[in-house]
């Protein structure tokens, strides 16, 4: 049988990578005392797979991977018993069953919801002896950005492993919306259109005539979705509880 979890990444462990959250999870499975599957032939390992990999320095509360099980306690049990042997940087939140044909979560993944945030000290309208900041204070912020964003193409390029190409923000930007403070930003994300949100602020700077200062945020993934019948639908709900 196959479960979904969704965790939370969190505090010093934001700056593990990928290849590390896979190491913690299969020594978190065997420490929960968890009966996985694991795979045939000459080197077995545990069978899960996980959604997408976060961007090293980002927080998440909606991180997802598929594990298969031989036999699973109830969801209660599993989150407690997991949950137990974890770092309080990384939290189980939430598990569903999935039906045996259903596809991974990776093969699901349609957009992203961000919240990013000022970090104190870095908001982009402090001067820091080297002239006047970008913006004029946190309203000025808002009202160009929201002007950015109405715009009805915003092109810019996007660096790959092997290219550089163009690229139009405003066809891969789902949602924005001002949170007090934040900015919250719902974005492409899977193969065939994804989109992060820094290459977003970059741009925007860009277009103010000032270099994107990466320490000017703090970034939370808040949640990973399908697309189910036209209607975006959050990974957790591919499935059924147990």
């Amino acid at each position: 049988m196959k479960i979904r979890l969704k965790f939370s990444k969190q505090g010093s462990l934001r700056f593990i990578g990928h290849l590390d959250v896979m190491r913690y999870f299969q020594k978190l499975n065997r420490r929960a005392k968890l009966d996985i599957k694991y795979s045939k032939g000459f080197s077995p390992h545990q069978e899960m797979s996980f959604a997408t990999p976060l961007g090293l320095g980002l927080s998440s509360d909606g991180e997802y991977v598929d594990i298969e099980f031989n036999t699973v306690p109830g969801k209660e049990e599993l989150l407690r018993r997991m949950n137990e042997v974890s770092l309080p940087e990384l939290r189980i939140t939430d598990a569903c069953l999935l039906p045996d044909d259903a596809k991974n979560a990776m093969s699901l993944l349609e957009a992203a919801d961000y919240t990013l945030k000022f970090r104190e000290g870095y908001e982009p309208w402090i001067s820091r002896g080297n002239g006047e900041g970008v913006f004029e204070g946190i309203e000025d912020f808002f009202e160009k950005f929201e002007k950015f964003l109405s715009q009805p193409s915003i092109l810019t390029e996007k660096k790959t492993k092997t290219s550089v190409k163009e690229v139009d923000l405003a066809r891969q930007i789902r949602l924005y919306e001002r949170r007090e403070d934040a900015v919250f930003l719902r974005v492409d994300t899977g193969s065939a259109s994804n989109l992060k949100p820094e290459l977003v602020m970059e741009t925007f700077f860009r277009t103010c005539g000032a270099a994107y200062n990466e320490l000017t945020f703090t970034i939370n993934r808040d949640e990973l979705y399908g697309e189910e019948s036209g209607r975006l639908l959050p990974l957790i709900g591919y499935g059924t509880d147990f």
